[in-house]
């Protein structure tokens, strides 16, 4: 029986980012996708596709920050991997950044049109199958501490997050994915990443979701 394998897409939420840190990185015993892949076992394989500073479609303009364009890379990404059963995405956060000017509205309709259809229609061409997609209302933003509170980027994100967690929902419900809420996801103190808690908490969540699935 070949494994079940399951592509994890984000950000630095799922790259493993440490809250306040300096580009650090949460070990294979604390990030949520590594615990995940701990509790499913062998007849699993959790394929790690998380990038700071991914966004949707937006191109980060700061020099040295190429590469960020989220759906640029998703095609390339689904077919080198090959056949995927399930894909996991939470995207969002960074679109929310105040250069962007990205309403929640706006970035819901981003990730239908551009990730929800091509994830669902992206057929195998190893086998005759389509990938499951399991949706997650990214973390809410506090725009008061940290990146938000020294740079105010990320003005006004903190209303704009919270409504993300409804009309990703209702994404999900419309094209019957799986979808988990952002409750009890707490993000450290620089206002963005999750803590070390939430990545367990959060992997927790989904190896119930995933045991659900298969």
């Amino acid at each position: 029986m070949n494994n079940i394998r399951i592509l994890c897409y984000g950000d630095s939420n799922t790259w493993g980012y440490i809250s306040g840190s300096d580009h650090q990185r949460y070990g294979n015993s604390e990030r949520w996708t590594k615990v995940l892949a701990n509790l499913l076992g062998d007849k699993f394989e959790i394929i790690e596709e998380g990038l700071n500073s991914r966004t949707l479609i937006s191109n980060d303009p700061r020099p040295g920050k190429e590469g960020k364009n989220g759906y640029e890379y998703l095609i390339p990404c689904l077919d080198s991997h090959d056949p995927i059963d399930l894909v996991i995405l939470m995207l969002g956060t960074n679109e929310l950044k105040y250069t962007y000017n990205k309403t929640p509205e706006e970035i819901g309709n981003l990730l239908e049109e551009y990730f929800v259809k091509t994830i669902l229609n992206r057929k195998s061409q190893m086998k005759d199958s389509y990938p499951k997609l399991l949706i997650i209302a990214p973390p809410l933003v506090s725009e008061e501490t940290g990146y938000g509170r020294k740079e105010n980027k990320y003005l006004g994100a903190s209303e704009k997050s919270n409504k993300l967690n409804d009309i990703y929902k209702n994404i999900a419900e419309k094209y019957n994915c799986y979808f988990l809420s952002n409750k009890g996801l707490d993000v450290g103190i620089d206002g963005v990443h999750l803590t070390k808690e939430s990545h367990k908490k959060l992997a927790n969540l989904l190896h119930e979701m995933v045991k659900k699935i298969y």
